[in-house]
């Protein structure tokens, strides 16, 4: 599934309107990629994803932190971003294995950096910036990650 954003706030309401479609949305971890270059609109998405959640703090990127942590009800926002992560192992501090549980949703920032450490993902956004706004892509990784586009979309997605 590909879509095309104009504004931030755009991007954001994508993530909204993602997090509004996962069915299930707390009997299973949930596991989505965000890949990009700088600047393509990932920590916008998941702004806009963890308010949907229920999120109302401040929703800063994690680039420095790697890891936040969010509470929404009977859901935990788990958001990493792994651009200062220079080798996988790093990961380990992190205390993930505690978040890798039903009820917890994952937003992976450049989860290339954690390559071996990490949950496969049930989706993977896509993300480039153009001179005309940002274009994301959408692609399950899994059966829920499909059942999930289908719940966004409507219809099943393309093989």
């Amino acid at each position: 599934m590909r879509t095309h954003t104009n504004h931030a706030q755009d991007t954001e309401d994508f993530g909204w309107q993602l997090a509004c479609a996962r069915p299930e949305a707390d009997t299973a971890l949930a596991v989505v990629y965000l890949t990009g270059e700088l600047g393509a609109g990932k920590t916008t998405f998941a702004r806009g994803f963890l308010r949907a959640l229920g999120v109302a703090d401040a929703i800063p990127s994690p680039t420095y932190t790697l890891l936040e942590i969010y509470s929404a009800g009977a859901v935990t926002g788990v958001h990493l971003d792994l651009y200062r992560v220079a080798v996988p192992r790093e990961l380990e501090s992190l205390g993930l294995r505690e978040w890798a549980r039903p009820g917890c949703v994952w937003l992976i920032e450049w989860p290339e950096r954690g390559t071996g450490w990490l949950p496969p993902p049930d989706l993977t956004a896509a993300f480039s910036a153009g001179t005309h706004g940002h274009e994301i892509e959408v692609s399950a990784g899994s059966a829920p990650g499909a059942a999930w586009l289908e719940a966004l979309t409507g219809e099943p997605p393309a093989s």
